[in-house]
């Protein structure tokens, strides 16, 4: 617990109970996902050889779309969605948007069409999504290899020639006898042998793993309760086999393996297995004041992560995996938090307090999130798909991003 920081609803300490507002919200994000995983594994059996042939065609060019985005819940500041590429032939010949702002340590992204059974992703979005990406960031998070994503970036990076790393991602599940593990290992293992890990910053396997381990059976707010060990004994042998996977490639140069959590649901077993941690930190769901929002993250994640990581042998390197605010929410119900609404002002706000100070104090964190995701919102409605600097059209909110360059 950071020491000494007060929730705003009541004066006392924040706990890992309080968490659990977070914690419920992603339960649902994953049982979508574990659901549309098992719907669809036989429809990827069949169209994944043809996909993954298509996209590791790499040298083939791509004529990506200019054509503005239309329509959106929140107002644009008149910065276009689209990029402004100057040969239709040749990616890496956009011009930069001096309304974006390479301040950014990492941004979190998924995308569009990248959730099973559908796969409605496509390269020229990714080639569009990765132009934009490039001019707030040099870092990018995925969250799982499903829809060839995997690919689809490494070779949008390839083709745009932008200065990016990626933190590949594995969204492993622990009901499913290791099904979703198994195709996503494979599908990663092929994205590496074709375009090789230049651009690879680590492999992430599991997402709110832990989470969701122990709300499924009835572990509480335990991680390293008896619960939680017994999930860990289930996680941890993905991460040892996505190193032993990794190594038998023979790579120039070792890859980072980790893992992604909620802030409050590490287990240090797993922990103690890991190169690196991301973890969840979002004062909106702990119900913090858009004013305390920015300083309560820093404490949060000072107290609960990292002096936790720094405790153990390995001394595992700790990120900020996501952490944002919301610019709406779908239903008047869900517009507060409690002290504070979801609005374009407030992650104003955040983005002002937050960015710049993190980026001094050394803080590696990977903000949430690049664009609002529409099929969060279809499918849990409230703030669920509204966490984006951009819109979903791909025009930028009406804010004005902080300025304080980050390599």
């Amino acid at each position: 617990m950071a020491p000494g920081y007060n929730n705003m609803d009541n004066g006392a300490p924040y706990s890992s109970s309080q968490w659990l507002e977070k914690q419920e919200s992603g339960s649902r994000k994953s049982k979508w996902i574990v659901i549309g995983a098992l719907v669809g594994l036989v429809a990827l059996i069949a169209a994944g050889v043809a996909i993954g042939i298509t996209v590791s065609k790499h040298h083939t060019t791509s004529s990506t779309s200019t054509k503005s985005g239309s329509g959106s819940a929140n107002a644009d500041n008149g910065a276009s969605g689209a990029v402004n590429q100057t040969n239709p032939n040749d990616p890496s010949s956009f011009v930069a948007d001096p309304n974006l702002k390479h301040s950014f340590y990492g941004l979190a992204y998924t995308p569009a069409g990248s959730q099973l059974p559908d796969c409605g992703n496509s390269l020229d979005a990714v080639i569009e999504d990765i132009q934009l990406i490039s001019q707030l960031t040099s870092r990018i998070r995925l969250y799982g290899a499903d829809c060839n994503q995997s690919a689809l970036v490494l070779e949008a990076i390839q083709q745009t020639k932008v200065n990016m790393t990626v933190y590949l991602g594995n969204y492993n599940v622990p009901n499913d006898g290791g099904v979703a593990y198994t195709r996503q290992r494979d599908t990663i293992e092929d994205a590496i042998k074709t375009y090789g890990v230049d651009h690879v910053a680590g492999v992430t396997v599991g997402n709110e793993y832990m989470l969701n381990y122990l709300n499924a059976n009835g572990g509480g707010d335990q991680p390293n309760g008896p619960i939680g060990d017994a999930g860990a004994a289930l996680l941890i042998p993905n991460i040892t086999d996505t190193r032993n996977m990794l190594a038998s490639l023979n790579l120039p140069k070792t890859v980072p393996v980790g893992t992604a959590d909620a802030g409050s649901f590490f287990n240090n077993l797993v922990l103690s297995n890991v190169d690196y941690g991301m973890s969840n930190v979002h004062p909106w769901f702990a119900n913090v004041s858009i004013d305390q929002a920015a300083d309560w993250t820093a404490e949060f994640f000072q107290g609960n992560n990292v002096v936790v990581a720094q405790g153990l042998p390995n001394q595992p390197q700790m990120f900020i995996a996501e952490t944002g605010w919301p610019s709406e929410s779908s239903d008047v119900s869900n517009e507060s938090n409690g002290p504070s609404t979801a609005s374009v002002p407030n992650l104003q706000t955040f983005l002002d307090t937050f960015v710049c100070q993190a980026n001094q104090n050394g803080t590696g964190y990977f903000y949430f999130e690049f664009f609002d995701e529409e099929w969060k919102d279809q499918q849990f409605g409230g703030v669920e798909g509204w966490w984006g600097l951009f819109n979903a059209n791909k025009t930028l909110k009406a804010l004005t991003l902080p300025d304080c360059h980050i390599d």
